[in-house]
């Protein structure tokens, strides 16, 4: 048993566990970062409702949807736990969602720009070491998957954020119809990435941007 258990241990891919590891927390860290971010612009337009449902949080744990985090990993594509907002808190109802939905991408945007703002600094002030280098991977890989969760959530597709924006610049009723009928743009998302509709657009931009960012500070 103790020369299997050694054999195990030896052959381990720890390698792999690293790079594993490694997107796991980047994803964590922008989910939470997006979602929090949701509920401090609906929160600061007067909508207390996440806070009260204990939103206004940077603990992963409130905000994590497991079967859209293992969907994250495995497919790229996942989703969290939506954050409450109650729309009828707003003083323009149109406006306050359209910000608060777009306080989420907007967020994912400034982590990618902290993140490899801080490779930087380890790329250039850090000494070499086995640490120092998977946390540089660490930084580059969640900018990166930052810039990915803001550009997708861009998208003006039910029920992503990009299409709260979009719906705002709608007459109040087609607003209104489309707001009620969001939750089936799931099905709709679902199939557009079963199928990679766009997927290579999409692809390119997220490494555009990225690119551009990492850019400003290499």
């Amino acid at each position: 048993m103790l020369g299997y258990l050694q054999t195990f241990w030896e052959q381990f891919d720890w390698q792999a566990l690293l790079v594993m590891l490694q997107s796991l927390l980047g994803v964590l860290l922008c989910l939470t970062v997006h979602e929090t971010c949701h509920g401090l612009a609906a929160c600061a337009l007067g909508d207390p409702t996440a806070r009260k449902m204990h939103r206004l949080s940077f603990n992963p744990l409130h905000h994590i949807d497991w079967l859209g985090l293992a969907s994250m990993l495995v497919c790229g594509f996942g989703w969290a736990k939506p954050v409450p907002v109650d729309m009828r808190y707003f003083k323009n109802p149109k406006a306050g969602m359209a910000a608060t939905a777009l306080a989420g991408p907007v967020s994912n945007f400034l982590l990618s720009l902290l993140m490899l703002f801080l490779a930087s600094l380890l790329y250039r002030f850090a000494p070499v070491t086995g640490f120092t280098v998977w946390l540089l991977s660490f930084l580059m890989v969640t900018a990166r998957l930052s810039v990915g969760l803001g550009l997708f959530n861009l998208l003006p597709v039910p029920p992503l954020d990009g299409s709260k924006v979009l719906f705002a610049l709608l007459p109040e009723r087609a607003y209104l119809t489309l707001m009620r009928y969001e939750r089936f743009g799931m099905l709709v998302l679902l199939l557009m990435v079963w199928l990679d509709v766009g997927g290579s657009y999409l692809s390119s931009a997220i490494f555009a941007v990225y690119q551009w960012m990492a850019g400003l500070f290499f």
